[in-house]
């Protein structure tokens, strides 16, 4: 691996697993973050040891692989779904606790908080269903029904509404009210395969198998295309005022504009990338103008938005940590943790020091 640079050195942390790291949250409170991986396991970092990757520790919620991993309800918690078609409670201390069991897999888990933490909602993908619990799991608040298998959903950020994508199209939901919960459909053939959301709900946008994104003015249903990309787009991330839509799927990392009447007959704006890579996760800090992008060899960069200014935190090579599978902001910006193809967990300390 290439010797990390005066960032990792300064404020990272990192440690080699088995496995691929397919996903990665950090709990609400900020307390804990997870690491699940394609075989399994989950890694537990207790914060307070964020420099001391001996403290680290795992255990195996399910008899068999993980599909998806979001924060509990449960303020330090994490909920886990597995290939047993089971929902898992874990929180760091205590024995992880089964609290549901499907018939068919959970492919998929969401939730929202608001910032004082008093209200909190967790919804899942099972099939062509989407279940929204809220507070606890003692009753499933409302089950929204599909045409078609879900392939992505997310909450806005009041925490009102959920959208869904799926094929021919995507919906957006209110999770108020549990009878005519349904808002308004968005029609367009093809398959659709993630979901992201305006934040201040101006516009929904999804990608497509067919490497392109497709978008809808949510006040009157107008469509938007993107296209243009090489691969698939598997990462989608507004920026905190909503004025740019970053994406992975090019070598660069793509931005689209979302004013001045953009992007409707906007070409898109292209960040610095890394030549003869490609960029695979991307995700928006949560306050400032800053895109963190993931690429296939194993390079992780802090871009700014707006000055384009680059802050490479690893820079990949054929003998490199590997892709960049999962990465995150916690809700406040102040940690970035990254997983990769090979199984490194990598936490950066961003907050400023005192």
């Amino acid at each position: 691996m290439n010797q990390p640079l005066q960032l990792m050195e300064s404020r990272g942390s990192l440690r080699k697993v088995e496995g691929t790291i397919i996903a990665c949250a950090t709990s609400w409170d900020d307390q804990y973050s997870a690491f699940a991986t394609a075989d399994g396991d989950l890694w537990i970092v207790p914060l307070n040891y964020l420099h001391d990757p001996d403290q680290w520790y795992r255990i195996q919620p399910h008899e068999g692989g993980i599909l998806s991993l979001s924060q509990d309800m449960n303020c330090s918690g994490f909920i886990t779904s597995g290939d047993d078609n089971t929902l898992v409670r874990i929180v760091p201390g205590q024995e992880p606790q089964k609290i549901l069991q499907s018939k068919r897999w959970i492919e998929k888990i969401v939730s929202w908080s608001d910032k004082e933490g008093k209200q909190k909602k967790i919804a899942f993908i099972t099939g062509k269903e989407i279940y929204l619990y809220k507070d606890d799991f003692t009753e499933v608040f409302a089950i929204f029904e599909h045409s078609s298998s879900v392939s992505d959903l997310t909450f806005s950020l009041d925490g009102t509404k959920i959208a869904s994508s799926y094929y021919n199209g995507a919906t957006l939901w209110s999770t108020d009210h549990k009878e005519n919960h349904k808002i308004k459909d968005f029609v367009w053939k093809g398959s659709h395969i993630g979901v992201v959301l305006h934040p201040r709900e101006e516009a929904l946008v999804t990608s497509m198998q067919d490497h392109d994104l497709h978008g809808w003015r949510i006040s009157d249903g107008h469509n938007m295309r993107m296209s243009g990309y090489p691969t698939k787009v598997k990462s989608l991330s507004f920026s905190a005022d909503g004025k740019w839509l970053s994406t992975s799927g090019a070598e660069p990392v793509v931005l689209w504009k979302f004013f001045d009447g953009g992007p409707i007959g906007k070409p898109p704006i292209e960040l610095p990338g890394i030549p003869g890579s490609c960029c695979m996760i991307v995700d928006c800090h949560p306050s400032y103008d800053m895109v963190a992008a993931g690429f296939l060899d194993g390079s992780i960069l802090l871009i700014g938005i707006t000055d384009e200014k680059v802050i490479p935190i690893n820079l990949g090579s054929k003998k490199s940590i590997g892709e960049i599978t999962a990465l995150q902001f916690n809700k406040v910006g102040s940690l970035l943790i990254i997983g990769t193809e090979t199984g490194y967990i990598i936490l950066i300390d961003l907050a400023e020091k005192k």
